[in-house]
């Protein structure tokens, strides 16, 4: 039995989830983004909530797949993502410079890392 499968994506406001057979395309404020449902699993509505279902019990790694990437989707497309570096050492350090973050990690040289285009990078302590 799927446990992640099982579990219901809430939806926040602000989030469409528009369903055409095995496309699932949602909206948000920050973008809009398409997950295919594998075969055999499909997409119910109860009270805000999504819920994914499965036809038979040999398709459960799909199920649990299946949830994971629309609750991914819904998440990327209300608050985004984000991800946390931590550097800890002696004279370890980084700035942001324009576009480009400076990491100083104890080389000869520093060095400096385009930052993408739609990714932002903040530093909070020296």
């Amino acid at each position: 039995m799927s446990r992640i499968g099982g579990k219901p994506i809430e939806v926040p406001s602000g989030v469409t989830v528009d369903a055409k057979d095995a496309a699932v395309t949602v909206k948000g404020p920050k973008g809009t983004t398409q997950v295919t449902l594998p075969r055999g699993i499909t997409l119910e509505r109860h009270d805000g909530r999504l819920v994914v279902r499965r036809q038979r019990d040999e398709e459960s790694a799909l199920h649990g797949l299946a949830r994971s990437l629309l609750a991914n989707a819904v998440l990327g497309v209300s608050k985004g993502f984000e991800k946390h570096l931590d550097i800890v050492g002696i004279g370890y350090r980084t700035e942001v410079k324009g576009k480009t973050a400076v990491f100083t990690l104890g080389y000869s040289h520093p060095i400096e890392f385009p930052i993408p285009e739609g990714v932002s990078i903040s530093v909070d302590k020296q």
